[in-house]
């Protein structure tokens, strides 16, 4: 009998683990579809990170085993495969997966330990390497490479794509994982999970693309819908939809609404993350509007990647219509929708200024939520990672340990690593260092509330761009002021440690710990060395300088009162009793009316807030931290409660 080894290393989120998606469908598959079935024992898969000698020794039995590489394991993966090829030279060792590269020629002759590299979809190419397991002939095996008895490299023509993928079993429903359940009865398990496969886009930084091609293919309804009652009845708490363009396919709203309507009367799952589609903006929002009346949405990200014409038209997203991300904005900030905006820092063609104009921008299109400002990086099978592409930009590369946000600080035996664009020839190396501490510093200040309220209200009345205000933080201005600085130069240093192959979030031994995204280590920094007021003072006496500089005038006492307003509310531990605001406007509604794209007129009338310190306390650093930093990270959760106990009027602005 031949014995088949399946390794699928996923990372472990909040001590749970994804069930190994990919493997199971090329077991689930194999099973289906292999001549004699009976002839082949698949083994346990290796799922999580575990040492290299306990992995090998797991599949010391295996005659043939099937890697599925990530960004994420493709290290690990390679040096189970290695021991495990040196223990045993007569098992067939292959690799399929994102990570596996179309170049096979640059990867290939560096690990003469792998037998066979498979391209794109790998059900069927599995299926027939089994049945050629004894003979070992490859040639008329499809999407395969590699190497010939005369050393040289041999790549077979791709496979056609399945049609109708559902020719492919579902390991959920055809028992697949109950034996790897019934192993590991303490795991509590994530799902991956697939409704249609493809993407019709061809966004030069994602290699979805070019690992499944264009043409969009779906599974049948009522196996997904069945697949949803097996997630229910095991008690699956979390599941990530692995689809490129949720929301691409008109049924996609019915299969959400079955998930919301099994939430209900089942209680699982608790929440469903899936990626939008591009362009359907009608679709896309009525999808996410289920998701999050149910519960099941834990933000929806809006993905605009960059807003600057000539970057979209690098990036091959010029024909994916900003509009369109916009109107969604706007949509789910009016029905109270959290969400976020993802941007990518170091696209080709983006500049200093078409950056923090599209910062600007998407926070005036009401985004007071979160903007997550990602670090481009190279993915193999991607159009950026194309040596010409990279020398036509100007692309300056570094590779990096890849670090889990919000992740604790382990020994790994064998690091994964990444490759990030930290420099291009329209954004070259000081300007990467000034966007990357620009986009922490809007990040401190707006999005994780620190200075909100007083950005809002000089936006609003003053007219002044989320643009300038923030970048007053890193001008002249503010280098009189010390604390400002030291913000300001941990930013610019640890911006250019990252070019430098540093990581790219912080650790801190006392904060848990664990690695905290910049904004968040430099807001737990100011809070914990009590230098946050401070922080206020000075910030407060530079935008008195902006607004002389600039010749703006507001209502007397607005400037301070917001300010004051806002380190009034920011969360913070050790608070004992609530706290009498007295203020001369009626700033806390009319600042919570411009975030949900409302109006609320500006009276100046004497007002008493009752900020709730007491409705959520934190009797210690390491719970603060983890409540209300971390866990507020997306929604921006830094805010207490206010409620008006007193108001008469005397005016209005």
């Amino acid at each position: 009998m031949t014995k088949v080894g399946l390794v699928q290393i996923n990372n472990s989120f909040s001590n749970q683990n994804y069930l190994p998606l990919s493997v199971g469908l090329l077991q689930a598959y194999a099973q289906q579809t292999l001549k004699s079935p009976q002839e082949f024992q698949f083994l346990l898969p290796i799922y999580q990170r575990i040492p290299v000698r306990e992995a090998a020794a797991l599949l010391a039995p295996a005659d043939v085993i099937f890697f599925s590489a990530y960004v994420w394991n493709i290290r690990l993966s390679l040096e189970i495969a290695r021991v495990v090829k040196r223990q045993n030279p007569d098992c067939l060792i292959v690799f399929g997966g994102p990570q596996v590269p179309d170049r096979a020629s640059e990867f290939l002759p560096h690990f003469e330990f792998i037998d066979l590299l498979c391209h794109g979809e790998g059900e069927q190419a599995a299926t027939q390497i089994l049945e050629r397991v004894h003979s070992r002939e490859w040639q008329d095996v499809p999407s395969m490479s590699f190497l010939g008895r005369d050393g040289s490299l041999v790549t077979t023509p791709k496979v056609q794509r399945l049609k109708d993928p559902s020719l492919i079993p579902s390991p959920y429903l055809t028992n697949v994982f109950e034996p790897l359940m019934r192993a590991h009865p303490q795991e509590k398990w994530i799902v991956l999970w697939e409704t249609n496969r493809g993407c019709p886009f061809s966004c030069t930084f994602c290699d979805w693309g070019s690992a499944i091609q264009a043409k969009v293919t779906a599974f049948d309804i009522q196996r997904l819908l069945a697949e949803i009652d097996w997630f229910a009845e095991r008690q699956i708490e979390f599941v990530f939809c692995a689809d490129a363009n949720f929301g691409i396919l008109p049924r996609d709203l019915d299969i959400a609404q079955y998930v919301a309507d099994k939430k209900q009367t089942c209680g699982y799952p608790h929440a469903l993350s899936v990626q939008n589609t591009k362009n359907a903006t009608e679709r896309a929002y009525k999808v996410q509007k289920i998701l999050s009346d149910a519960g099941l949405s834990k933000g929806v990200a809006v993905a605009l990647q960059s807003m600057d014409p000539d970057t979209l038209k690098s990036i091959k997203r010029e024909n994916i219509s900003v509009e369109s991300y916009q109107e969604l904005q706007r949509r789910f900030t009016r029905d109270r929708v959290e969400t976020y905006t993802d941007l990518i820092l170091g696209l080709p063609g983006e500049t200093y200024d078409s950056f923090l104009n599209a910062v600007s921008a998407i926070i005036e299109n009401g985004q007071h939520n979160r903007i997550q400002f990602n670090n481009l990086s190279i993915l193999p099978n991607a159009e950026v990672g194309d040596p010409e592409y990279i020398r036509r930009y100007g692309m300056e590369t570094v590779e990096c340990k890849i670090i889990n946000v919000h992740g604790a600080n382990t020994t790994e035996e064998i690091d994964e690593t990444q490759v990030l664009v930290t420099a291009t020839n329209t954004m070259p190396r000081p300007d990467w260092v000034r966007v990357r501490a620009f986009s922490w510093m809007a990040a401190l200040l707006h999005f994780d509330k620190v200075f909100q309220i007083p950005l809002v209200v000089l936006h609003s009345l003053a007219s002044i761009s989320y643009r300038r205000l923030i970048e007053i933080f890193f001008g002249e201005e503010a280098c009189s002021y010390p604390t400002i600085q030291a913000v300001i130069s941990f930013f610019n240093e640890k911006a250019r440690d990252i070019q430098n192959g540093g990581p790219e979030y912080c650790l801190s031994d006392q904060w848990l710990p664990i690695w905290w995204p910049v904004d968040e280590y430099v807001f737990i920094k100011l809070v914990k060395e009590g230098k946050l007021d401070d922080f206020y003072s000075e910030a407060q006496a530079l935008m008195n300088d902006l607004m002389a500089k600039e010749g703006r005038s507001l209502p007397a006492g607005i400037l301070d009162e917001s300010i004051t307003l806002n380190r009034s509310l920011i969360k913070r531990p050790f608070q004992d009793g609530d706290l009498n605001l007295q203020l001369s406007y009626n700033l806390w509604d009319y600042y919570r009316a411009i975030l949900r794209g409302d109006t609320v007129p500006l009276q100046e009338r004497e007002v008493q807030y009752t900020i709730e310190r007491t409705v959520e306390t934190w009797p210690d650093w390491d719970d603060w931290c983890l409540k209300v930093v971390w866990y507020g990270h997306r929604r921006g959760a830094y805010f207490y409660g206010a409620r008006a106990i007193q108001s008469e009027l005397s005016g209005h602005h």
